[in-house]
């Protein structure tokens, strides 16, 4: 039988021209097998023209082309939406039955090819427009490892049919030009490789393009850590002229994916006396670049590959082999790699990680492990470190950019940068690498933090001469909203700077930054040397800025929310402060106010509050009690406050953060001590869900527009407006996700509270929602809700 008008084909059938037949992977899989002389695990594929059979056979190209008409892979709800129905699609069909049998039985022969019954086996998704030279669609289908059984295979199969429809495959088809029907997938389903080690290598270097050794990465378990970058490998240089290892980087490795013996793959830990040794022994690191320099010589252009090492026999296999793309393209239009200059228009990439803050900067890394070291930053610098915390603002606000090895979109690092202004890149561990490894001390980078990545050098932009014309100033136009649009702000001598802008007021000022930018001492331990005024003084000459720079717009400070390790971190705390192992649910906000421990520091805030509205008449300050439990809590801090001289009237408001569920569920009780709510959308998040936002291995589940959140935030709205109550938002989730910015404004929000890089943003964003949803009013035809949003 022809090639294109078959089912299924032999790894030794198939060559490296056959993409067309059974895509890239599997093609190559095939030439590797057939032309090469390196160990692959044998296999089987099935081919493009069995899919386009299945598609055929049951009608699923007249129902995907419906789905997929009118899509806009840009709108991200609807590439998740449609690619989610054209995937279920898939599944609901059955396979052909003879298509089933094929694949049965040549799961069977292949079992007896290498004399194993049911022999376990990986499946791979090949698509026909992957591993192309001039376009990569590598990583953008699925593949299932340790699987046994036919019928679990042709199950597999199917599922690598519709891992053709995933968000990002359709994306970047989309954006690459290839018609999502003309696609067409192979699975190959290829003997596993109980890989004790796996990992990638390359035949050139990936960030700098000199090809001048072969780079391998390696780590313990199977290769799809490595790949997704979940572990930090092991790195192994090797001189490609003469096999010799040229440097090694090993790297503690404390977890690790593993094929389970009865099928499937689990995460384990691994033991200690393993997790600092090297992956690899010297000699596969050299077998491995002998069979990287076969293969380049075989396809003659750079590589990019995977390997195991079988836990059964310590042997080394090739897994996959594809041109890397890249470079490959690059070198060949511009030749060899520049040397290195001190200014430079080449982007090589050092670090990525998450775009935390906005902005493109450059200038001379200064790394800092320890915070001890932080009075050793320089103005202009840009801070490399594991993470920062509240006393570490001083430094921050002296940077030109900051990158950290932990951390999310919400995290300290995070939140302080944008409303610094500083551009900040977060997380680059969990993408792959950690920046204080990586990024050496001293030298010079330029920060993207607009898409997360750190170039080496300073990068000189090409700019095009520009032909003299008149330049016309306008005012830009803020049209009014319903919906309050409020700003967060912490540090006092940001306030002039942004008062400027078009927001109602301060929604949210974070009493901490003046605590560790001026103060730097613990409260009870300046009650103990006898200077509490320092702790009034200082407290009301930071909040006198901020109200003086906004009046008459209202400001909402929020007492101190330090964790009790981080009250340590100030002189003399270490006296004071409990060692607790979970500080985030432990003593803090209002738990502290009226503790017989503490509450003597509390009456210091309110008598900085006090100050500042009476003695310096800046009646737009109002306060907001944070992390409180329960009613009896919030009566307590009432009553001090009251007893301090801070009654709630009508020219001052106390506020309470709506970031713990009880918050939510006895608002009705709350009601009676406050007169409104702030919801920490952070904290609220991470309590409803159960999950750490700051958890690399736990975050993809932390999400603000999760139905339980937003079920919980409308019914706190519902409770508080009977009780004429008004509610806010301060967290950074309207700015981020129009369409829960929508969702809080058609539940009757009053207010949000937004970072000042998002002020503006999100006022025209508040203004268009609610003009449409008045239209929507007017017409009767707007879009209705598809989710219950009552509890």
């Amino acid at each position: 039988m022809e090639k294109e008008k078959a089912f299924l084909l032999w790894f030794d059938q198939l060559e490296r021209k056959d993409v067309a037949i059974a895509g890239g992977k599997s093609s190559s899989l095939g030439e590797l097998t057939s032309h090469v002389d390196v160990p692959v695990p044998y296999g089987f594929a099935t081919t493009a023209c069995a899919y386009r059979y299945f598609f055929e056979k049951t009608g699923l190209y007249e129902k995907i082309k419906t789905l997929i008409a009118g899509l806009d892979v840009d709108n991200s709800a609807q590439l998740r939406e449609v690619c989610a129905k054209v995937r279920q699609a898939i599944m609901d069909e059955e396979m052909p039955q003879d298509l089933q049998d094929l694949i049965a039985q040549a799961y069977e022969e292949l079992g007896e090819k290498v004399g194993q019954a049911d022999p376990f086996v990986a499946v791979r998704s090949s698509a026909t427009a992957e591993d192309l030279p001039d376009a990569s669609f590598a990583g953008q289908q699925d593949t299932y490892l340790n699987v046994k059984g036919a019928e679990t295979i042709v199950a597999k199969v199917k599922e690598c049919y519709a891992s053709c429809f995933t968000d990002r495959a359709v994306y970047y088809r989309e954006k690459q030009g290839f018609d999502h029907l003309d696609v067409a997938l192979s699975a190959a389903v290829q003997m596993m490789v109980f890989s004790k080690a796996a990992g990638v290598m390359f035949t050139v270097n990936v960030a700098t393009g000199d090809d001048k050794n072969i780079l391998i990465e390696g780590a313990w378990g199977l290769g799809e850590y490595v790949v997704q970058g979940t572990v930090t490998p092991d790195n192994y240089t090797v001189n490609k002229a003469t096999c010799e290892i040229v440097e090694k980087n090993v790297n503690a490795q404390d977890i690790k994916l593993i094929r389970k013996a009865d099928g499937d793959c689990e995460e384990v830990v691994v033991p200690l006396d393993e997790q600092n040794e090297q992956k690899l022994t010297d000699e596969q690191i050299k077998q491995l670049a002998e069979c990287a320099k076969k293969i380049e010589a075989h396809y003659g252009c750079y590589m990019d590959m995977e390997w195991g090492v079988d836990e059964r026999d310590n042997k080394v296999y090739i897994l996959q082999a594809r041109p890397e793309t890249v470079w490959s393209r690059r070198n060949k239009e511009n030749g060899a790699p520049k040397e290195e200059k001190k200014v430079t228009t080449d982007r090589k990439v050092i670090v990525k990680g998450l775009p935390a803050s906005p902005g493109n900067v450059a200038g001379r890394v200064h790394v800092i492990l320890d915070p001890s070291h932080i009075d050793e930053f320089k103005e202009g610098e840009i801070l490399v470190t594991e993470m920062t915390a509240p006393d570490w603002v001083p430094a921050m606000k002296k940077a030109k950019a900051i990158v950290t090895d932990s951390g999310g979109m919400t995290c300290h690092a995070s939140i302080v940068s944008r409303e610094l202004g500083i551009p900040c890149i977060v997380g680059t561990k969990s993408r792959g690498e950690a920046a204080t490894t990586t990024i050496p001390d001293g030298i010079d980078v330029t920060i993207d933090a607009t898409h997360g990545v750190v170039y080496e050098g300073i990068i000189e932009e090409p700019k095009a001469e520009q032909p003299a014309q008149q330049v016309v100033a306008a005012a830009e136009y803020f049209p009014p909203t319903g919906t309050k649009i409020y700003m967060n702000l912490g540090d006092p001598e940001l306030a002039e700077k942004y008062a400027a802008l078009p927001c109602d007021g301060i929604g949210l000022m974070r009493e901490e930054f003046i605590w560790t930018t001026y103060i730097h001492e613990h409260p009870l331990y300046l009650i103990k040397i006898g200077q509490p005024e320092k702790v009034v003084d200082q407290l009301a000459e930071g909040i006198r800025q901020v109200c003086q720079a906004m009046a008459p717009r209202p400001v909402t400070m929020r007492f101190s929310d330090f964790k009790s390790s981080e009250y340590r971190d100030l002189k003399g705390g270490d006296e004071f402060e409990p060692n607790e192992p979970s500080a985030l649910l432990g003593w803090r906000g209002a738990s502290r106010y009226y503790d017989p421990k503490y509450i003597e520091a509390f009456k210091l805030e309110c008598m900085a509050v006090r100050k500042v509205r009476e003695e310096f008449g800046l009646k737009n300050l109002n306060v907001m009690i944070p992390f409180c439990r329960n009613v009896e809590e919030c009566e307590k801090v009432t009553k001090i406050m009251a007893d301090c001289g801070l009654s709630r009237g009508k020219d001052f408001k106390v506020w309470l953060m709506a970031e713990i569920p009880s918050n939510i569920i006895l608002a009705d009780q709350f009601n009676k001590f406050v007169d409104g709510y702030s919801i920490g959308s952070n904290d609220l998040t991470m309590l409803v869900l159960g999950c750490d936002r700051d958890n690399d291995t736990v975050s993809h589940i932390y999400d603000e527009r999760n139905l339980a959140v937003r079920r919980a935030i409308r019914h706190l709205i519902e409770v508080a407006h009977k009780d004429g109550k008004t509610v806010s938002i301060c967290g950074q989730a309207p700015s981020v996700y129009p369409e829960f910015c929508e969702f809080l404004i058609k539940s009757g929000i009053d207010s949000m509270s937004v970072n000042p890089d998002t002020v503006k943003f999100t006022k025209k964003l508040a203004a268009q929602i609610e003009q449409r949803t008045m239209m929507d009013a007017l017409t009767g035809k707007g879009r209705q809700e598809v989710e219950d949003l009552n509890w």
